[in-house]
């Protein structure tokens, strides 16, 4: 009962910011927290499509509302009104949940709740599994639950790993322990999906719903989506109302968008003045009266940021950093090949200062041997990287400008890792590619080409306009881009608007975009705004190609690799590199160079191979928004070798995704590994 209790003590004393809360929704709050938190929350919620843009227009068009009432409505909007995916995606999260058991005696004990946080690794309690040795000896079951005609399902049982990774922290209640594989040698995750964790604000405000999936007392899974609701934000905890049981322990906390906002770990219980808890009829509680008996008043769970920043703060080894690396980049967690201190001490007891995370945007810019950069450069690969004559050069897209090249560089190398490890190759070391880095030489020289300054309420309103360069050839550039995506996605033929305003076409075409592939309008049109911005822009594409040439190889065989906006800038890198550069591969991934508006305006021109490439292999999925024009076979003569893949939903067009299929590792690895050719003494 010590998280309880300690659970008990935090719900006194913050008795004060309950009340305040509650006396706020009684003034007619429904959302009573900070400013900052609503706009973080109503950003979080538009950028990630969780809430129709249509659905927020229509709750704010019929009045003027300041930016806190808009919020107010907005958050009020998502709340009541669930799209249908909502069923579909809460499925989806809840064969992520497994019932953990102890095997005493040749019999299997339920003892709590756990959750995948990655393809391997499971996340509960530390009341739940205290040290390796207990973990050792539990099974993870999941679908341990009813089918939809109320029948038992038939369950998999897995059993963990702790000695390849466990870490616990008693104050933070949590243990997070790697699940072995199946007979098959998939991972769980391959299986049952995983939660991906999210080191971000703004996934939840008071006054909002919360939702738990668990194993209350043991029983088959059962999950609690009915008068629930965030009550208060502590430093390290949450706190909120909701139907739970002892054997939710280890349970997952959701939000709306079924996005894991905390890890449950305990109920709290009703107490006096003195601390001692309360039982339901008043009196005392005492050992022995068991946990039914008790007066339970709320719940709380571990903040899941909080998890994560302590996560990074481990000098964990890189076979275990390593599986962390796999819990993706929005965990903020580093990649296992990054500098890291000597560890003086075992894990769950290390308390050394965590490192910024990325996404908050504090990381000072180094490369891999920690020498600064200089503002907007990339970072350089290592001069003996593939014996001094190979290079390999990764490009990113657009929408780069706040990140750090350096984490960027090693996330795509991790992505590609998983992807050269499935194809049975080799992996690399970050330090072995360059990473040229424009983002905010780009979003410099497009200032003077926006429309409208970009602001939350604009973009609700509109994200079409929002995105929308100012009246002229590239807006029309804009237009036309979204219409010619529209008509591959399957949209009835349009007319792209004129010069002095975005045509309802526009709007629909964005519309169709995002419904067909589950992507977010404001992203989707971001990156065509780009795209555009750098085709019909001299100034642009020039300061784009002078910024990448600076890092790029003068001379030797080379593999780029690039993505999204950076396809389209290598085509045209291609007219500028040195002679004494061979491009040995060529890899495009998630690109537009399918459609005529942006092929039709490349240095290169097409559609055509580009001379001086020896291959050319190009990734595409079909509910990329940006790669509907693909496959580029059929319409380039002499045209790329050519793979469609199956990114999820929701990051469909993501680098780390299209680089963990094998199908799009192997021509790099193939390229890294092939032997050097022959040169004259």
């Amino acid at each position: 009962m010590r998280q309880t209790r300690a659970a008990a003590e935090r719900y006194r004393w913050s008795s004060s910011d309950r009340d305040e809360a509650e006396r706020r929704k009684e003034r007619g709050e429904a959302f009573p927290d900070s400013p900052e938190m609503l706009a973080a929350r109503t950003a979080r919620l538009i950028r990630r499509n969780g809430l129709p843009v249509e659905a927020a227009l229509e709750a704010t068009r019929a009045d003027v509302l300041d930016q806190p009432q808009m919020y107010e409505r907005i958050l009020g909007v998502a709340k009541d009104l669930q799209s249908w995916s909502f069923l579909p995606r809460g499925a989806r999260a809840a064969r992520t949940v497994a019932r953990i058991s102890v095997v005493e005696n040749g019999r299997e004990i339920p003892i709590g709740t756990g959750f995948l946080v990655s393809p391997r690794l499971l996340l509960t309690n530390h009341h739940v599994l205290p040290d390796a040795t207990a973990a050792g000896s539990v099974i993870a079951e999941f679908d341990a639950q009813v089918t939809v005609d109320n029948t038992p399902e038939v369950s998999r049982r897995f059993v963990l790993a702790p000695d390849a990774f466990f870490v616990a922290d008693a104050a933070l209640d949590f243990a997070l322990v790697l699940v072995s594989p199946d007979a098959d040698g998939r991972p769980a995750g391959e299986t049952f999906g995983w939660n991906r964790l999210s080191v971000q604000t703004g996934k939840l405000v008071i006054g909002e719903p919360v939702n738990i999936i668990g194993h209350p007392s043991g029983r088959l899974k059962e999950i609690s989506i009915r008068e629930n609701r965030l009550e208060a934000r502590l430093d390290d905890f949450l706190q909120y109302q909701t139907d739970t049981e002892p054997g939710n322990s280890g349970s997952p906390v959701f939000n709306d968008q079924w996005e894991v906002t905390a890890l449950h770990h305990s109920g709290v219980p009703r107490t006096d003045e003195q601390g001692h808890i309360l039982r339901r009829d008043g009196q005392l509680w005492r050992e022995g009266d068991g946990d039914d008996a008790v007066d339970w008043v709320s719940n709380e769970g571990v903040r899941i940021s909080v998890i994560l920043k302590h996560l990074a703060a481990l000098p964990l080894d890189e076979a275990r950093q390593a599986y962390l690396t796999e819990m993706g980049p929005e965990s903020g967690l580093k990649d296992a090949t990054a500098p890291r201190p000597a560890a003086t001490a075992p894990p769950a007891a290390v308390t050394v200062p965590p490192p910024a995370s990325p996404v908050d945007g504090l990381l000072t810019e180094t490369d891999a041997r920690g020498t600064p950069l200089r503002p907007g450069a990339g970072v350089p690969a290592a001069p003996d990287a593939f014996g001094g004559a190979r290079h390999v050069v990764f490009l990113h897209g657009r929408g780069q400008e706040g990140e750090n090249p350096e984490q960027l560089r090693r996330y795509w190398t991790a992505g590609l890792n998983g992807g050269l490890t499935r194809a049975g190759l080799a992996t690399i070391a970050p330090a072995d590619v360059c990473f040229p880095f424009y983002a905010k030489q780009l979003l410099a020289a497009m200032r003077p080409l926006e429309s409208l300054p970009r602001s939350p309420l604009r973009a609700v309103a509109d994200p079409a306009e929002a995105m929308a360069p100012a009246p002229g050839s590239t807006r029309q550039l804009y237009e036309q881009m979204i219409i010619e995506a529209a008509g591959q996605a399957g949209m009835p033929g349009a007319q792209p608007g004129g010069m002095e305003g975005l045509g309802d076409a526009v709007r629909r075409g964005l519309s169709w975009l995002a419904d067909t592939t589950d992507l977010d309008r404001l992203l989707i049109a971001a990156i065509f705004g780009d795209v555009a911005a750098y085709l019909d822009d001299q100034a642009v594409r020039e300061t784009v190609l002078d910024c990448v040439l600076r890092d790029m190889p003068r001379s030797g065989r080379l593999v780029l690799v690039s993505h999204s906006l950076g396809t389209v800038v290598a085509m045209d890198l291609l007219t500028r590199l040195d002679p004494a550069v061979e491009v040995e591969l060529l890899v495009t991934a998630g690109s537009p160079l399918g459609l005529d508006s942006v092929h039709q305006r490349l240095l290169t021109g097409g559609p055509h191979r580009p001379d001086r490439v020896t291959r050319w292999f190009n990734a595409w999925c079909p509910i990329d928004p940006v790669a509907l024009g693909c496959p580029l076979a059929a319409h380039w003569p002499d045209g790329p070798d050519e793979a469609a893949v199956a990114n999820p939903a929701g990051r469909a067009h993501h680098i780390e995704e299209y680089l963990a299929h094998p199908e799009v590792a192997h021509p790099i690895g193939a390229s890294l590994n092939a032997p050097a050719p022959l040169t004259r003494a």
